[in-house]
């Protein structure tokens, strides 16, 4: 049993794995029977039901069927529950299978309103805009949560820091606004390490699992915290949809969550570095990166225990600038997804928020880098090659 005052190092090592000395092993084990024998027709079908509609397994029943429920995946869940300060957590296929889970779920006390402020990221604002799931969204600033907020309102999206260029949202506020509606803060770029949405009021704390928790970039995965009785919403969506997340996937991302605080420190330091240096690059018009923005309502200080490692730059020279800059470099990838051991740099309005809006999408002059952990000295000199040949 792990005492509840554990520190989060100990925690992102420890939590998920309360089962292992009982089976005498000390790696978590995977998995990957997709059926499972039933011990009689009658508790099998009982354990049928329970999992199929959000339950949890029966003491009695057997797992039944990996599309219902796996062992692997739940030490996952338990880990990263933990972390969030939640009563559960959910893990799904990748991280917008967890999104379209919390809008059906959402959805299903047939309120299909959704209320959302931008900036999000390029899927989840393209999925919200599309109503391909019947929906009915609403795009607002924080500030007009509230009056967005109508008898049909049934899910308020959020995602802070704001992907691309790292906007802070005030959770707590907009949980004020939000009254009796559910909302979802996508946490990806913060991860449990640096904020916990759930302690701010927030009904779930999303992530996309395939960034920083599983932090190699050979993982795709999503998964949200939140308390039991959503759970049980999401994970009948889950069993209904079949959005599960493979076994494989969650024992990487569980292994993953072991080094998730010593990789986001590390990698928001050279963050730190690198955001101050070009801030003063002849190239860059602006950097947006929390700690160097205004933030006029304390929020950094407030509801986060640091930046993270994520970063965008305007740059002065525009689209070509911006476009030749990604060629460029050497050392960082240029290439979509963030949160990994290696630095990547791409173009939002050109790749991951292309399906937004025109009104919406991030201007063609911005860069978005997630930093890794080479040596900070090695990636500045690899932006300062690509940048200074448009000076």
């Amino acid at each position: 049993m792990i005492p509840d005052d554990m520190q989060l190092d100990t925690l992102a090592v420890h939590a998920g794995r309360a089962d292992l000395a009982a089976q005498g092993v000390h790696a978590p084990p995977i998995d990957l029977s997709t059926t499972n024998p039933l011990p009689s027709l009658l508790a099998g079908g009982d354990a049928y039901e329970a999992l199929a509609t959000g339950g949890r397994p029966l003491a009695d029943g057997g797992l039944v069927y990996q599309r219902l429920w796996n062992p692997t995946v739940a030490r996952f869940e338990d880990a990263l529950a933990a972390l969030e300060h939640a009563e559960a957590a959910v893990a799904f296929a990748s991280g917008m299978a967890a999104m379209t889970a919390a809008i059906l779920a959402a959805r299903a006390d047939g309120r299909p309103g959704v209320v959302a402020v931008r900036p999000l990221y390029g899927g989840t604002d393209h999925l919200l805009d599309s109503g391909l799931l019947g929906t009915d969204t609403v795009f607002v600033e924080p500030s007009g949560v509230a009056d967005a907020v109508g008898p049909g309102t049934g899910l308020i999206v959020i995602e802070t820091p704001g992907n691309p260029t790292l906007e802070l949202v005030d959770i707590a506020a907009v949980v004020a606004a939000a009254g009796e509606v559910p909302v979802v803060v996508d946490n990806t770029f913060a991860t449990p390490v640096l904020q916990n949405p759930l302690d701010l009021g927030a009904a779930m704390s999303l992530h996309s699992a395939t960034k920083y928790l599983g932090g190699h970039g050979d993982v795709i995965g999503g998964v949200i915290a939140c308390a039991e009785p959503m759970a049980v919403r999401l994970r009948q969506v889950r069993a209904i949809t079949g959005a599960l997340m493979h076994p494989l996937s969650a024992y990487l991302l569980h292994r993953g969550l072991q080094t998730l605080p010593l990789r986001l420190r590390a990698q928001q330091e050279s963050a730190r570095i690198i955001a101050a240096h070009l801030a003063d690059h002849p190239a860059v018009a602006a950097v947006h990166f929390p700690g160097l923005d205004p933030d006029p309502a304390g929020l950094l200080q407030r509801q986060q225990r640091g930046p993270g490692a994520m970063l965008a730059v305007r740059l002065a020279g525009g689209y070509d600038a911006a476009a030749t800059a990604v060629e460029r470099v050497r050392l960082f990838t240029h290439a979509v997804s963030l949160g990994g051991v290696d630095s990547l740099i791409q173009h939002p309005a050109a790749l991951t928020h292309r399906p937004v809006a025109p009104e919406a999408r991030p201007s063609a002059d911005v860069l978005r880098l997630s930093i890794g952990l080479e040596a900070v000295e090695d990636l500045i000199a690899d932006l300062d090659q690509a940048l200074d040949a448009r000076t």
